[in-house]
């Protein structure tokens, strides 16, 4: 089918997950504004954040039974649309209760896109290009978090909070226009009416939600509180009774059977480590960069810079040389790359030169763009491409909680940190900056161990055969 438009597919799936990664982040710096206008806690006003991270997974195992169900070209319009109408709800909310269904409403959009353009990629495109593809989306999908912060605060200074979801508005609704006009291709997608999950679907919510509650509660009233004990304990009995449900089932919610490709599994491990390192370790950059080093929030914003150029010039040269020579390598070169970034950052302090921070961030930076693509690319290119969709919804899913666990790992680490140096007599000042050290040496030490699992990766990123459906070149 030489008609398809491949580059139009490309743009609308890169516009789609880049306006949901823009959401991901433009909303925190509106918070203290929000919370003013409806006359909230800091700790109510942070709904709106952990609501939508809650509702974020809830859709992701279902990709792949909708996928099967309705088509990509449904599933991906429906997910635009539904994230599209979040954000009009929330601009028009006049109270929290209002905005956090406009929150939920809009996570559950967003939680299908980034799985969904994933498997839109390996349907259309064919194996031997897909890994600059995918350099192209992740770099896409980058932008949006990079830019969010930026973007929101110029927003609601002008223009107010509801700015920042009406933003999402001409965008959600080009992208669905462009997607009629590229996305027709995948109207011809076979349909399968597979019965529905149910008992796995509630079994795995519960403790997806559960887990990510308890981790994000955890930052706030302690990891050994009976309130988080007891929910990581629902997390983990919800978790054991999706397996023993999901073994039996013929036509499971999510695929256990994916677990026993142990390349599939050394992509989800790195991801999961990957993604636990570097959320936290960005967690950890802005008290170092503002509260220890001096930088105005502007200035730490330039100072970023760096990573996002190196990033974005180098993901798209990455995924070409997995198409080549595979991701192993080149991956392990990432994370290396990473490791060191995090003991520079370790070791910088007020004293500091300006240099030494732009040194850090293009060694960060590089490492990024090393590593993304070539993951993207061997997860999709460990299984059958029937298995895609359902892949790479485990890998989302996976890196978002493995984010989670990140931050709040890090941000319980330094806080003891904190609190053990303050005991022995430091000032805050220099407590603060040793447990940020700590923090960063964490990172570092999980980077180092993620090595493990990513000197399994494929060394050549060969699709498998099945009677998965793909348009052929």
């Amino acid at each position: 089918m030489r008609d398809i438009n491949r580059t139009g597919i490309l743009i609308v799936v890169i516009m789609g997950t880049t306006m949901a990664g823009i959401d991901s982040s433009i909303v925190n710096i509106s918070l203290p504004v929000m919370s003013k206008q409806f006359n909230c806690t800091l700790d109510e006003i942070e709904w709106v954040i952990t609501v939508y991270m809650l509702s974020f997974s809830v859709l992701m195992p279902l990709t792949n039974w909708l996928k099967n169900r309705i088509g990509f070209f449904n599933l991906y319009v429906g997910a635009v649309s539904l994230f599209t109408l979040g954000s009009l709800m929330c601009a028009l909310s006049t109270s929290l209760d209002s905005l956090l269904v406009g929150r939920v409403v809009q996570a559950l959009g967003g939680g299908a896109m980034a799985p969904t353009s994933m498997a839109i990629i390996s349907y259309v495109f064919p194996a031997r290009v897909r890994g600059a593809v995918l350099g192209w989306w992740g770099l896409g999908n980058l932008i949006g978090p990079a830019m969010g912060p930026t973007l929101g605060g110029i927003l609601t200074e002008k223009f107010g909070w509801p700015s920042i979801f009406y933003i999402n508005l001409p965008i959600g609704i080009i992208t669905v226009v462009l997607a009629y006009k590229y996305l027709d291709v995948l109207r011809k997608q076979p349909k399968l009416k597979l019965p529905f999950d149910l008992t796995g679907f509630v079994a795995l919510t519960i403790s997806l939600v559960c887990l990510q509650y308890g981790i994000a509660r955890a930052e706030v009233v302690g990891i050994t509180s009976p309130e988080i004990l007891l929910t990581l304990a629902m997390a983990l009995l919800a978790f054991i009774c999706f397996i023993w449900i999901d073994r039996r089932k013929q036509d499971p919610i999510m695929d256990l059977a994916l677990f026993s490709n142990y390349s599939f599994v050394s992509c989800i491990l790195v991801t999961i480590s990957r993604a636990a390192a570097l959320y936290g370790g960005l967690f950890l950059m802005p008290f170092l960069l503002q509260e220890q080093m001096g930088f105005s929030e502007g200035i730490s914003g330039l100072l970023i810079l760096p990573n996002s150029v190196f990033m974005a010039v180098l993901m798209p040269f990455a995924g070409r040389w997995s198409d080549k020579h595979g991701s192993r390598e080149i991956s392990m070169l990432g994370i290396l790359l990473l490791a060191v970034s995090m003991y520079l950052f370790a070791e910088l302090d007020r004293g500091s030169h300006l240099t030494a921070v732009i040194v850090t961030m293009t060694v960060r930076g590089i490492g990024m763009g090393l590593l993304l693509a070539p993951l993207n690319a061997a997860t999709l290119s460990a299984v059958k491409p029937s298995e895609v969709t359902m892949a790479s919804s485990i890998s989302t899913l996976m890196q978002q909680v493995g984010g989670a666990i990140g931050i709040a790992v890090l941000a319980i680490v330094t806080q003891a940190a904190y609190n053990r140096h303050v005991l022995e007599g430091l000032t805050n000042m220099r407590a603060h900056h040793l447990a940020l050290r700590e923090g960063f040496y964490i990172s570092l030490i999980i980077l180092a161990v993620t090595l493990v699992p990513a000197w399994f990766l494929p060394r050549r990123n060969v699709v498998l055969k099945d009677t998965g459906t793909h348009i052929d070149t």
